[in-house]
């Protein structure tokens, strides 16, 4: 750690737990709203398909809750309350490169593709050209002409500086990122990196692209000798493990070979986190891989990113879902001593818009003509539409203060989670001496930070009851949880706790138990809760909210514990029904959205904490 971020620490009010992991004190914490991937008319396929005007500067305007011109309709857009920070993370092979051949830049219009993709544009082509651009990279394809620095830095010089210019240390924060976009044979191995250094420092290099190389391990390579070169930290987020084609969580590393302890050691260096809902769908999990889970299928995507882009994926397997990937790495922990997929979650759009929307009924899509119903309800590509994609995701930060300093720290300590769009709000913490009056305590956090770790954190091994007698039983794991809806947002169904864990042959098991609800139900013989019902008027697609509840909480304690076993817990917290964004577009085309069965007609949205750890 830097001087720099070191005093910033120290003023903090931070408090050690656990063996050294950091977590902040309730004193100095709040709750940071933001979107952690989004994309503006600089990247390719953004400007390709159709986003010619939303540039970063608008993008971070429209993120403060200015009006900006939409780049599809031309209409008036704005969100409804600004966010607290922003990562925009344009694609950094070719960034900027058909802006720049639209706009004649005889740099990028004087070669062989950039005259090619110019002629297309022209024809109209653009979808076409953007084919293209995909193809190369599915193919690993070089265009060296197009990669050369001469080319490539004006352009990230240019994102730094516009990103220096909108920050506002505890009002809103830009983090310097861009996204490293490796697609072999269309697999998604995409990450989003960022730093929380300034453009002085981000200007002496020029961004890591699957150009460069298309394996994880050399993007992890250039983010240390980066670090270490210039003196700054760096965090990578995976996403869309849903289209990995069973390698974002593989057991094997790019070169085939069993994952080491170096391998795990350097991942989780670099990614604490993964992105566990986006746009192109939700990758908590499947129903393929969990069948009991009656909640498990939420805005699924299987569409691998290929030329012709409407190919389904091969069968589903853990390695390409959230909740598969923290099973295995209890398993891979057991083998060899660290766990390379000890990852907190979060959620961001992917918007190729330049606006970073998540609300169903203010979703402006994942293209430029995502605000546009009648756009949506037509094929795009490989039969895809923009009802094919989700209103989706938003990260959720529990950082000390709204800098950059303070939230990618919140990041490394995984002390985040993820929502697929509303704003609930979400506190999880993991210990064993909790006491009733904690949970109802004015003081909720300030006791969890003192008796427990928050999400994101490590419980060892399980003390024993202690009195005069002697030491007793073995204590249980108690997680406190608190849950609250968004103020104006639809109210709350359920609270569950996914637990996972490695029985003493090494297999992995899953279960999901119902532990706070709303309007009175009772579980059944199995856990099992009645449906909240449903309140979505068909006509309007408003929500009456006369039912559920506005806040949820609950001290739970694992009634399956086994002090041998290595354990994971995440919290999922349910909305009551609420109409899709497809929904709200049909009916503003006069259509019956029940006529249809492709696209459900209301979904139940939902928040994922980062996990905790029990370790024996």
């Amino acid at each position: 750690m830097n001087a720099k971020k070191l005093s910033i620490s120290l003023l903090a009010g931070l408090t050690v737990l656990n063996g050294g992991a950091v977590f902040a004190s309730e004193a100095s914490t709040q709750l940071l709203w933001g979107d952690t991937h989004l994309h503006t008319n600089v990247s390719p396929d953004a400007f390709l398909l159709g986003n010619r005007t939303v540039d970063p500067d608008t993008a971070y305007r429209f993120a403060k809750g200015q009006p900006v011109v939409n780049g599809g309709n031309q209409g008036r857009s704005q969100l409804r309350e600004p966010l607290d920070f922003l990562v925009i993370a344009d694609h950094a092979e070719m960034m900027g490169v058909p802006l720049r051949i639209a706009q004649q830049d005889p740099s990028v219009l004087n070669t062989r593709f950039g005259a090619k993709v110019f002629e297309m544009m022209k024809a109209g082509k653009g979808r076409e050209a953007f084919l293209e651009f995909v193809g190369i990279l599915n193919r690993g394809e070089k265009l060296d002409e197009l990669e050369a620095p001469a080319v490539r830095q004006p352009v990230w010089n240019s994102q730094t500086e516009i990103a220096d210019r909108h920050y506002q240390p505890g009002k809103f924060t830009t983090l310097i990122g861009w996204e490293w976009s490796s697609i072999p044979d269309g697999s998604n191995l995409h990450r989003v990196v960022f730093t929380d250094e300034s453009s002085d420092k981000a200007r002496q290099f020029i961004p890591f692209s699957a150009n460069d190389s298309d394996r994880p391990e050399d993007l992890w390579q250039w983010l240390q000798q980066t670090s270490d070169r210039v003196g700054m930290d760096f965090v990578a987020i995976p996403h869309n493990s849903n289209i990995s084609n069973g390698r974002m969580f593989a057991s094997q590393d790019s070169d085939g070979n069993p994952l080491t302890r170096e391998y795990a050691r350097t991942r989780m260096r670099w990614e604490p986190v993964v992105e566990a809902t986006q746009i192109k769908g939700d990758s908590e999990t499947i129903g393929e891989l969990s069948p009991d889970d009656e909640f498990a299928d939420f805005e699924s995507y299987q569409h691998l990113i290929t030329s012709d882009m409407g190919g389904e994926n091969p069968a589903p397997t853990e390695a390409d879902y959230v909740r598969g990937g923290l099973k295995k790495g209890l398993a891979l922990e057991h083998k060899v001593g660290i766990n390379p997929f000890k990852f907190g979650l979060i959620g961001s759009t992917d918007a190729h818009s330049g606006l970073a929307t998540a609300a169903e009924d203010n979703f402006a899509g994942k293209f430029a003509s995502g605000s546009m119903p009648s756009a949506n309800a037509e094929p795009m590509l490989g039969g895809l539409s923009g009802w094919d994609m989700s209103g989706a995701g938003l990260a959720a930060v529990w950082a000390q203060e709204n800098t950059r300093e303070s939230i990618l720290q919140a990041f490394k300590r995984r002390e985040v989670y993820s929502t697929t769009g509303p704003r609930i709000q979400l506190r999880l913490f993991a210990g064993f001496d909790f006491k009733q009056s904690d949970l109802d305590s004015r003081h909720f956090a300030e006791r969890g930070y003192a008796v427990g770790v928050p999400m994101g954190g490590d419980l060892s091994r399980a003390p024993k009851h202690r009195s005069l007698f002697g030491e007793g039983e073995v204590k249980v794991p108690q997680l406190m949880i608190r849950a609250v809806k968004e103020p104006t947002g639809a109210n709350l169904d359920r609270v569950q706790v996914v637990k996972g864990w490695l029985d003493a042959e090494g297999r992995t098991h899953e279960r999901v138990y119902n532990v706070a609800w709303s309007d009175n139900r009772s579980p059944d013989k199995d856990g099992k809760l009645a449906p909240v019902g449903d309140t979505v008027n068909p006509r309007t697609g408003k929500v009456t909210n006369s039912i559920g509840s506005t806040e949820l909480s609950v001290l739970w304690q694992d009634p399956d514990f086994d002090v041998d076993q290595r354990a994971f817990y995440y919290v999922r917290v349910l909305q009551i029904p609420t109409a899709r964004h497809s929904t709200l577009d049909m009916l503003a085309l006069g259509k019956d959205p029940s006529a249809q069965d492709k696209f459900p007609v209301n979904i139940q949205e939902r928040a994922y904490s980062s996990p905790v750890w029990y370790t024996p």
